[in-house]
């Protein structure tokens, strides 16, 4: 297996996107990072990032976009994906009202037709988890794996929600081990608050999601941190050094 690439999910850093994308973007590449996944491009056009990513030697692993953008105008972000030089689209989130078992039916449905469209232009759509995917549905199932085995979209796992639902991230990546190319890497603290960490402070079992990349294709291990209690580019290069260590 080739060895998986390392990028920061820019979510992270999304104060810092919106004040300076530009120096946020040179500050990812100084500290280390091979590529980014977007989560917006900080008023920046598309060319705009194409032009600063290409300068900087970053590459665009993936991006999340909001599933209103996909079901408004696929082939608009399909497009930009392609001037980025990026091969994933991720769905990233559900909101409250989007969550019902009708719901999930519905997004099934769209994410299987959205799917094939991707792939006709070379792109593969993802699905990123929270913890909320992991109830049960009417028949049995948790609507996370309804979503995989009823349609053919990849897996983004998050490690962190998937262990927050007490789930075991090692299990699952290992379920889905043939559509696996994105990861979010993610700690958690051991106490109470089970607050986002820096990778290898806390208890989510990072070592045992990477060694992984040895039986499995992962094309990307994405950190991201969703908040911290330190300067986020200080969080992002302890989790890069941390990560590198063990890689």
């Amino acid at each position: 297996m080739s060895k998986p690439r390392i990028a920061v999910q820019l979510y992270t850093l999304h104060e810092q996107m919106q004040a300076d994308p530009k120096g946020t973007l040179q500050r990812v590449a100084e500290i280390g990072y091979e590529g980014v996944e977007f989560a917006g491009y900080g008023g920046l056009s598309v060319n705009e990032v194409k032009e600063e990513i290409d300068r900087l030697g970053l590459t665009a692993a993936s991006s999340h976009v909001p599933l209103a953008g996909l079901k408004e105008d696929l082939q608009n972000v399909i497009d930009e994906q392609k001037k980025l030089g990026s091969r994933y689209i991720v769905v990233p989130y559900l909101h409250d009202n989007e969550r019902s078992e009708e719901d999930y039916k519905d997004l099934i449905s769209f994410l299987q037709e959205a799917s094939k469209t991707c792939e006709e232009h070379g792109i593969t759509l993802c699905y990123h988890n929270h913890d909320f995917e992991l109830t049960a549905l009417s028949d049995g199932r948790l609507a996370l794996d309804a979503i995989f085995e009823d349609t053919n979209v990849q897996t983004e796992l998050d490690i962190y929600w998937l262990t927050k639902a007490n789930q075991d991230p090692v299990e699952w990546l290992t379920r889905y081990k043939d559509r696996t190319p994105l990861v979010h890497l993610k700690d958690m603290t051991t106490d109470e608050e089970k607050f986002f960490a820096e990778l290898g402070t806390g208890g989510v079992d990072i070592k045992g999601v990477v060694a992984l990349a040895d039986q499995q294709e992962i094309n990307w291990f994405i950190v991201e941190q969703d908040k911290s209690k330190r300067d986020p580019f200080e969080s992002i290069t302890m989790s890069l050094d941390y990560l590198k260590g063990i890689l």
